[in-house]
Order: C-alpha cells, then sequence, then structure tokens
C-alpha cells in the first residue's frame, strides 16, 4: 500500500484561487468565507500575516489563515479561517495546520493565538476559552458561545499578564463575523 504524503507549505499570490476554492468547499455559501479571505489578503491592517496551503500529494486540501492582531501591547494572531475540503476532513489536516502554523507564529515573536470557533475541536489543539481570561472580542457574542472565544498561548505564562479587547484587523472588525 502507498503511503500518502502529506505536506504544509506558505502561500504564494498565485495560490489565491486555489485558497478561495477551498474555502468555499468548506464553509456554507451564505458565510462569504472567501469573500472574507480575499479581504484580509488586501487588508494591510491584517500583516504580517501566515498563510499555510495542505496538501496530499500534490492537491491542495485546506488552508489556514493568521491574521496581525494586538491585545494591549501583546503581540497576537487571529485564525480566521481554518479550511479543509469536506473529503479530507477528520484525517488530521487541521489539526496539522494549527501545530505548524503556531510554531511558525512562535518563531516569528508571537505570544498568543486567538480563534472564534468550535471548542471541542480547538481545545483539543491547546486553545481555552479566553473571556475567562479577561480577554474579549472586538464585538459582543452572544453568551452561550462564550466558549467559543479561545486563545492558545505561544510564549509562557503570556495568558495571566493580558486582559483587554482584541485589536485585529479592519477586514475582520465588523459585528457580523463575531456572531459565533
Amino acid at each position: 500500500m502507498n503511503k500518502v504524503e502529506h505536506m504544509v507549505r506558505e502561500t504564494t499570490d498565485r495560490d489565491l484561487v486555489v485558497i478561495l476554492s477551498i474555502c468555499e468547499a468548506a464553509f456554507d455559501s451564505e458565510e462569504n468565507l472567501p469573500g472574507l479571505v480575499k479581504n484580509l489578503f488586501e487588508d494591510e491592517t491584517a500583516r504580517p500575516f501566515l498563510s499555510l496551503l495542505a496538501f496530499e500529494d500534490k492537491t491542495a486540501i485546506g488552508h489556514i489563515l493568521f491574521t496581525h492582531a494586538t491585545i494591549g501591547k501583546t503581540v497576537a494572531a487571529l485564525l480566521a479561517p481554518l479550511a479543509v475540503i469536506p473529503e479530507y476532513q477528520n484525517r488530521g489536516i487541521g489539526g496539522r495546520l494549527i501545530q505548524t502554523g503556531c510554531a511558525m507564529l512562535k518563531n516569528a515573536g508571537v505570544e498568543v493565538v486567538f480563534v472564534l470557533g468550535y471548542p471541542d475541536y480547538y481545545q483539543r489543539h491547546g486553545f481555552v476559552p479566553a473571556g475567562r481570561h479577561g480577554m474579549h472580542t472586538p464585538f459582543p457574542i452572544p453568551e452561550q458561545n462564550a466558549d467559543a472565544w479561545m486563545v492558545r498561548e505561544l510564549v509562557p505564562d503570556t495568558i495571566e499578564n493580558i486582559c483587554g479587547i482584541l485589536k485585529c484587523a479592519d477586514a475582520i472588525n465588523r459585528p457580523e463575523y463575531w456572531r459565533e
């Protein structure tokens, strides 16, 4: 049996069409995630950002985007979105993108990563509820979704020393993106 090769690499400008098609395949069309991703790529306030593609053999099957953010004086990143083509989901691709991205961000001096997503999934990858630690979204989220706002510490002992409201890229700094 042949072993399937998975590779993760940083994206280039030539990858945008593939990235948008992965987002379109992975998410409900009502969410318009491809539009958000395109806007984030064009948004100077999102920089520096980290964009990674996952491949199975030579087929692009997943994408993750981390954009620049801050909370107080802490250097942060916002993970939004993580997308894996449906037929490749539940194979560890998303987790590999998260782990690779977080390692690269840590090496670049980022201290924490935030995400608004499914708690059961992201907690398996080292995220904890951020609101409980005094870190808040740019816009209020429904109380029943409070645990969906999560943070992952990249530099030890950072979480206990920060609090406040996340400042994120202009393209995602709109109320409709904060309704989990």
